[in-house]
Formats: C-alpha cells, sequence, structure tokens
C-alpha cells in the first residue's frame, strides 16, 4: 500500500476537505483518507500511482501538488466519522439549521440584508455539513448529484441575495432596524459558541473536527461583521453599513457555492 502526502494550497476550512472527499470517493484504489487543514495537507493511503489522485485533483483548482508517495504499513487512520463525532456533527448542524430560520425571519422583518445573509451562510454551513453526512455511504453518482442539488440552491440564494442588495442601493428603502440586528446577531453568536463548546468539548484530534472549529470560528467573525453594522447603522442613521455587510457575506456564499459545484461537474 502506498501513502502520499499532497499538498492542497486553497484547502482552507471544511468545505473543500468534504469536496475533496467526494471527488476522491470515485477513485479505486484509495483505502483512507487523513486531512490536515491548518498545513494544507492531505494524507492518501490507496493501492496504485498517487499521480492517479492527483489528476484527479487538480480540476479543483485548489494549487495541489504532490509532496511525497512511498510504501507503507503503517495503520490505516481510524474512520473520522464514527457514531459519537457523527452524533456531534448532527447536534451542529441542527443548531446551524435553527439560526438559519430564525436570522432568516428575523432579517426579513428588520429589513436587514446583513441578518439575511449571515442566515445564508448559516445554511451553507448546514449544507456542507448535511452533504456529507447524507452522501456517506451512497454511490458516486448519488453524492454527485446531492452536490448539485446543495450548490445550485446556495448559488440561487446568493444571486438573489445580490439581486436584493442592489435594488435596496438604488431604491428606496426603509432603514433596517438595528436593534433587531445586534439582538439577533448576538443570539446567533451565542448559538457559534454552543457549537465551539460542543466540538472543543468532543476533544477530538481528528483534523476534520478541527477544521469543523475553524469553520464555526469564521462564522463568529460573521456575527461580529453584522453585530458591528449595526452599530454604524445607528450612529450614521444610514442603511449603508447593512448593505455593505450583506455583500460581503453574500460573495462568501457564492463562494462556497462554486466551490460546491466544482466537485460536481465531473
Amino acid at each position: 500500500m502506498q501513502k502520499s502526502i499532497f499538498h492542497i494550497a486553497k484547502m482552507d476550512c471544511p468545505s473543500e476537505e468534504q469536496m475533496i472527499r467526494m471527488k476522491l470517493s470515485a477513485v479505486e484504489g484509495i483505502r483512507a483518507l487523513d486531512f490536515d487543514i491548518p498545513n494544507r495537507r492531505m494524507t492518501a493511503y490507496h493501492h496504485g500511482s498517487a499521480d492517479k489522485i492527483l489528476q484527479v485533483l487538480l480540476p479543483l483548482n485548489f494549487d495541489a501538488r504532490l509532496e511525497s508517495s512511498e510504501s507503507t504499513a503503517d495503520p490505516l487512520p481510524g474512520d473520522p466519522q464514527d457514531n459519537k463525532e457523527r452524533t456531534l456533527l448532527w447536534q451542529v448542524l441542527a443548531v446551524n439549521l435553527f439560526f438559519f430560520v430564525f436570522e432568516s425571519v428575523s432579517g426579513w422583518l428588520a429589513g436587514s440584508m446583513g441578518l439575511l445573509a449571515d442566515s445564508l451562510d448559516m445554511l451553507a454551513d448546514s449544507l456542507v455539513y448535511g452533504m456529507a453526512l447524507l452522501a456517506v455511504g451512497t454511490t458516486a453518482a448519488r453524492k454527485k448529484l446531492t452536490a448539485h442539488a446543495a450548490g445550485y440552491l446556495q448559488l440561487a440564494l446568493a444571486v438573489w441575495g445580490f439581486i436584493e442588495v442592489f435594488r435596496r442601493f438604488f431604491g428606496w428603502e426603509g432603514m433596517p432596524d438595528f436593534k433587531v440586528m445586534i439582538g439577533v446577531s448576538l443570539l446567533a453568536l451565542a448559538g457559534n459558541a454552543l457549537c465551539l463548546y460542543l466540538l472543543q468539548k468532543s476533544r477530538s484530534r481528528e483534523a476534520h473536527m478541527q477544521a469543523s472549529m475553524i469553520f464555526t470560528s469564521n462564522d463568529v467573525i460573521v456575527n461580529l461583521g453584522v453585530i458591528t453594522a449595526g452599530i454604524l447603522t445607528l450612529l450614521t442613521r444610514s442603511a449603508y453599513p447593512d448593505l455593505i455587510i450583506g455583500l460581503i457575506v453574500f460573495g462568501l456564499v457564492a463562494r462556497g457555492a462554486v466551490k460546491i459545484l466544482q466537485i460536481a461537474k465531473q
């Protein structure tokens, strides 16, 4: 059996990991994959040539390259989705789905594009985790179908967000309710803190669980951005801070959708 280490320069969150896993699921001979997202490395345990794996990775445009490949008798790494971690990821998924609904309704009622964008960011997280959990054990064709559905849904929502932001930039709209923006974002911040607590409580050193903490930490930054936009809306009496943060977050959601579709197009 071969142990091949790949450096993947643009792999910086669990969404890239899950897309790579789905892409490589159709490659025969792969026995296990181990991810080190902070160092942007993937280790593949496989039979056959490492070049075959590299050729599958290259179309993803993640700047993948082969660092080393050698024969090994090392035991395979444990299954990263054992029952305990699977349960934990379902809990994190449930929290994300709850706040997607809560923030989308609150954002609509408050007239805040920042909250609506943040809700779609929560949905994007849910799609990534849900796609990975539901696709486990299915055929490669089923995994591609799942990725297509998730990617197109996320992209459609992001496009709607862009259209709505520009409509509000050039049309007349009332001021967003900064009190709701700040209050709901503080609750979402608490929700992401809960997710971090659950992930840290597991004390898992598995790379994908560590990456999930990084992913959730990035969500905290988005929450803080919406809170800042709410404060600026209060101070400036302008809707522009809300629209600007909405535009930025919708861009992040669209970027994630494009990455998901990259894995499904071939």
